[in-house]
């Protein structure tokens, strides 16, 4: 069998020859554990996002998909391993995983550790979404080091939800300053504070989160939630600067008067929430829509108080009924401070949106502000017909203030890539996401994921 006829028989074939598994036994089976123990790694805390599926144990209660006739990860490790097994139904079983937990991206480096993840569905009704539960640890080449401990569980019918995680991290957070990239204010201070010409400084920190949060189903597809937010962190230190050194943090903390090495940031959540998708991991059509309130309490031992709205919008549009996987995507993201005083390392910014996706092309925090912006538009491709490779291409811009003269909306910075994506799970739709992307000031990096960004 010749080479051109190995790879037809990916690209258009459910069930790949057997000379393909043998080939592929012999020489990329590193490769393919390898992004098999990467898609795992990829599973995010549940914050704020209704119905997070897991795409280990998640199996949709209906389908008109052939699944069949699609292709996935699963099915070519069943086809190196076993190469004679007979294909069978997708499993629904759940259990305890215990997996290796290895990520990449510009913030935090290369990431290594141990994950255990264990699911059930509660409840008899056939569409109530399965239960999930997630704990590891990890360290990364740029310094950080992660436990958590998280779930998301569904009552029967899902008639409530319940997200909730225990974060305990020692972090490394890149520092560009206040503001969308341009200069504010008239003195020194203001130019340092809002950085135009992109000095990068770095922000080291003892990190422990816990959060809570009840959801209940008042209408169909229409969710109302509520819950509290303890965010406090101890022994902030700028990397090689002197104490008082000229920095945006210490003219941000002196001029709302924060402590520089610690603070508490404690509220209450409140939330409404919408979703019409048709898949919640990878959506060929419908809408998300949520809006949050957010009140930091005094009397919840946070150091100031504030009260922030958040946003959440998102829109999807099938460009054809016999391929509905050509798919044009929008998403609005924004945070905005109405009253009182954030700390520093909690104002809204890249990367910070719940799942962390916005900005690709930029790391954590490049741009933020007291109110920030994101929007981005996606063209979602296949690639084989199998479904087992498609691509995208996106496009975002962000704006945010700095409280020196520039306000929301009022100036932009682009980004943008390309990803390609391999089917992990076909049952869930689920994908594994390997993205480039790219802005200014000489930004880009690859971004390694599972599902899509939004």
């Amino acid at each position: 069998m010749e080479c051109k006829d190995l790879v037809r028989s990916v690209v258009y074939s459910s069930k790949p020859a057997k000379q393909l598994s043998q080939l592929l036994r012999g020489s990329l089976f590193p490769f393919i554990l390898f992004i098999h123990i990467n898609a795992f790694s990829q599973v995010k805390l549940p914050v704020d996002t209704l119905k997070t599926d897991s795409s280990r144990f998640q199996i949709p209660a209906t389908s008109t998909e052939n699944l069949d006739e699609q292709y996935d990860v699963g099915d070519l490790v069943t086809g190196i391993l076993h190469p004679n097994r007979p294909p069978g139904p997708a499993r629904t079983k759940s259990g305890i995983t215990i997996i290796p937990n290895i990520a990449s991206n510009p913030t935090i480096g290369s990431q290594i550790g141990i994950k255990a993840v264990a699911g059930r569905k509660l409840g008899t009704d056939p569409t109530t979404y399965m239960s999930v539960a997630a704990t590891s640890a990890s360290i990364t080449t740029k310094g950080i080091i992660l436990f958590y401990v998280n779930h998301n569980i569904f009552t029967n019918s899902n008639r409530w939800n319940v997200q909730g995680n225990l974060v305990v991290a020692k972090t490394v957070t890149p520092d560009f300053g206040l503001g969308i990239g341009r200069a504010g204010g008239s003195t020194e201070e203001d130019r340092v504070l809002t950085n135009p010409d992109r000095v990068e400084r770095v922000l080291q920190s003892l990190l422990f989160n816990f959060r809570e949060k009840i959801y209940k189903e008042i209408f169909k597809s229409v969710f109302i939630g509520a819950g509290v937010s303890f965010d406090i962190r101890d022994k902030i230190q700028q990397r090689e600067v002197a104490e008082n050194a000229l920095t945006p943090y210490n003219i941000y903390n002196n001029k709302y008067g924060f402590d520089p090495g610690n603070y508490m940031s404690n509220g209450l959540l409140f939330s409404i929430q919408y979703t019409s998708r048709d898949n919640q991991n990878r959506a060929y059509k419908g809408i998300y829509a949520d809006a949050g309130i957010r009140v930091n309490q005094k009397w919840m031992g946070s150091t100031k108080g504030a009260l922030q709205v958040t946003s959440d919008f998102r829109k999807y549009l099938s460009l054809s009924t016999n391929r509905p996987e050509h798919v044009i995507a929008f998403w609005n993201w924004g945070s905005y401070l109405i009253s009182g005083a954030l700390p520093y390392l909690e104002l809204p910014g890249t990367g910070r949106d719940a799942g962390g996706h916005s900005g690709r092309g930029y790391t954590v925090g490049y741009f933020n502000g007291t109110r920030y912006n994101h929007s981005e538009v996606e063209y979602r491709f296949p690639i084989t017909r199998n479904k087992f490779l498609s691509g995208v291409t996106f496009f975002h811009l962000q704006t945010a203030n700095n409280d020196l003269g520039t306000k929301l909306f009022e100036q932009w910075q682009p980004g943008g890539g390309a990803g390609l994506r391999v089917l992990f799970n076909k049952a869930t739709r689920t994908n594994l996401c390997l993205d480039y992307g790219f802005g200014r000031y000489g930004r880009r990096g690859f971004f390694l994921g599972l599902n899509e960004a939004f």
